[in-house]
């Protein structure tokens, strides 16, 4: 009997996670591509790039933490696996969560180094001024 509650426990987990992972990356990587063009300065080959490749990375990190913490105890009761579930899957989903607001972070993080850049001035060479 308990065989059957971890099996079920199973067949509920990994399909949440997964479509729930997929669907956060989804609405995060296309809306952040306003920020990848800003970055870049419109180069879009570039932008679109980078994006693809932050999303990727994106879905190896959390579905490998989301099959990495897989591993459910031996569940007993209908109780049980509402609880362990619930634990399991809201565990993720903080941890999801942080993901997301530290890819925001990055994203932020390189529209203003992108900006300063942009607004640097020159600072002249005391050593080798210009003729």
């Amino acid at each position: 009997m308990h065989t059957t509650f971890n099996y079920i426990a199973y067949l509920i987990y990994l399909p949440v996670v997964i479509l729930v992972t997929w669907r956060v990356a989804y609405t995060l990587f296309k809306n952040s591509k306003v920020f990848m063009m800003d970055i870049f300065h419109g180069k879009s080959d570039i932008a679109l790039s980078t994006n693809k490749l932050f999303e990727t990375g994106f879905y190896l990190l959390n579905l490998g933490f989301a099959f990495w913490i897989m591993q459910i105890a031996t569940i007993g009761s209908q109780q049980e696996l509402l609880e362990k579930l619930s634990a399991k899957i809201g565990g993720f989903f903080i941890y999801l969560g942080v993901m997301v607001f530290f890819n925001l972070y990055l994203f932020f993080r390189g529209r203003r180094v992108s900006n300063n850049k942009g607004r640097l001035a020159p600072v002249p060479d005391p050593l080798f001024p210009k003729a």
